[in-house]
């Protein structure tokens, strides 16, 4: 069955409305409107790239708004860094509804989604235009997290209601929780976005900001050896799979899940393209950070991916050569604008901002918040939702598999009553609202 969130000429609508937005208007009515756009967007093209009907990516293509999206994105990553923060410190604010906070936080997951599906196109490269350096920046800030914090970003990642069941937490510490859980798996999305720029940017600027200002082989060699997106529980073998952690059977241990094998294409991309290889630095460190991966190249890993088998030659040969340095050369290398700028026009402001915010855009009356909850309970259909879920739905309360829905908002999942009973305080609210809301939408159909 051909289930569809919008048709062509609402997503033509949609794509053309895409407007950037300054910091302060974050979280507000016209901002909130937007974000509905681009979550009907991103479910779209998620449906069309399985039925191969791209018509999202090729109208983003064609109206040139791919940067409008990385802007966007970044506006709310700097959000998260400084307003935020401030947001959840002040004493005046105790907001009983975060509703807004709740969207803003998922927006900058919802829009790399976005870009994870059409960036798999080289023609979306070539209409990103100069903000792919913009792209790879950010790629690069999120990698580095998740290497450096390797050895607790499966912790973090694992579903926090889990321990948020276990102890009352106010609204502000549950939002805090659910951003570090958020940032885990943007930065997993980060990894494939990645992946497709080494496979498609021909821009010299881009390829010089990987290798030589970054070093990025050095940063996917360090996620190669810790492999957060993989750990052990209670004996068996987890893997963090399309949003979730999976318990891998023994007969599959050894099987390349795609995170894997989009860090060893990056890598095969980075290391032996040949304008990429003569522009990076095989200096001792480098050398010997590459020389890692020797271990990891098994039979059982070339078999899967044969490509590789050009890499492990690669690297046979550069454990007894010494490669000569890159020559240097004159090189007009444009430079990422899109944080810097947001960056400098709020820098200094990020109070005043989160007190803003507090006053005009954070206190929704009851009327907006129904009208809200109405809106985005028709974003969020039902039935387009279960074909976007994988496997079953989670436990609003435990995480695990639920097979019971709340009867009231149709929105919340359930493994058993005692779940249910126990999720209430926190789910009390959102209910009231969505299941509020679509009652009075039938009323007005029937009346």
């Amino acid at each position: 069955m051909d289930i569809r969130v919008i048709l062509p000429v609402e997503a033509e609508t949609f794509v053309q409305s895409l407007e950037t937005f300054s910091l302060k208007e974050v979280g507000s009515a016209r901002w909130l409107k937007q974000h509905e756009s681009i979550e009907k967007l991103n479910m779209q093209a998620i449906l069309s790239a399985s039925a191969d009907d791209e018509f999202v990516k090729d109208l983003l293509v064609s109206h040139t708004k791919i940067h409008v999206l990385v802007h966007e994105m970044i506006l709310i990553e700097v959000w998260k860094d400084n307003v935020f923060p401030i947001l959840c410190r002040l004493q005046d604010f105790n907001p009983t509804h975060t509703f807004q906070l709740y969207m803003v936080l998922h927006h900058e997951g919802t829009i790399i989604n976005l870009l994870e599906t059409v960036m798999f196109h080289k023609e979306s490269h070539e209409a990103a235009d100069d903000s792919v350096l913009d792209l790879v920046e950010y790629c690069h800030r999120k990698l580095t997290l998740l290497a450096s914090k390797a050895s607790t970003a499966g912790v973090a990642a694992c579903d926090p209601r889990n321990d948020m069941a276990e102890k009352a937490v106010s609204s502000i510490e549950e939002l805090q929780t659910m951003r570090v859980a958020l940032e885990f798996q943007i930065s997993l999305k980060a990894v494939s976005v990645l992946c497709y720029i080494t496979g498609h940017t021909e821009s010299i600027s881009a390829i010089n900001r990987l290798l030589c200002t970054h070093n990025m082989p050095s940063i996917l060699v360090q996620l190669i050896t810790c492999c957060p997106w993989s750990r052990s529980k209670e004996g068996s073998v987890e893997k963090y799979i399309n949003g979730s952690w999976r318990k891998i059977p023994d007969e599959d241990r050894f099987k390349i899940q795609k995170l894997d094998g989009q860090v060893w294409i990056a890598l095969h991309n980075l290391l032996i393209k040949e304008d990429c290889h003569r522009k990076y630095n095989f200096n001792s460190f480098n050398k010997s950070q590459l020389l890692k991966l020797r271990g990891f190249l098994t039979e059982v890993v070339i078999d899967q991916l044969p490509f590789l088998l050009e890499l492990h030659r690669f690297l046979a040969h550069l454990a007894i050569t010494r490669p000569a340095p890159p020559k240097k050369e004159l090189v007009l290398e444009q430079i990422p604008e899109i944080r810097n700028q947001i960056v400098s026009e709020n820098s200094g402001k990020w109070k005043a901002i989160a007190k803003h915010q507090i006053k005009g855009v954070f206190n929704l009356s009851e009327s907006d918040l129904k009208m809200q909850a109405r809106c985005l309970g028709q974003t969020y259909n039902i039935s387009v939702m279960d074909m976007l879920l994988s496997g079953k739905p989670k436990c609003g309360s435990c995480g695990k598999e639920a097979s019971k829905r709340c009867s009231r908002c149709q929105e919340a999942w359930y493994c058993n009553r005692e779940c249910q009973v126990k999720h209430w305080p926190r789910h009390e609210t959102l209910c009231m609202l969505m299941g509020g809301a679509k009652e009075t939408t039938q009323e007005a159909q029937h009346s």
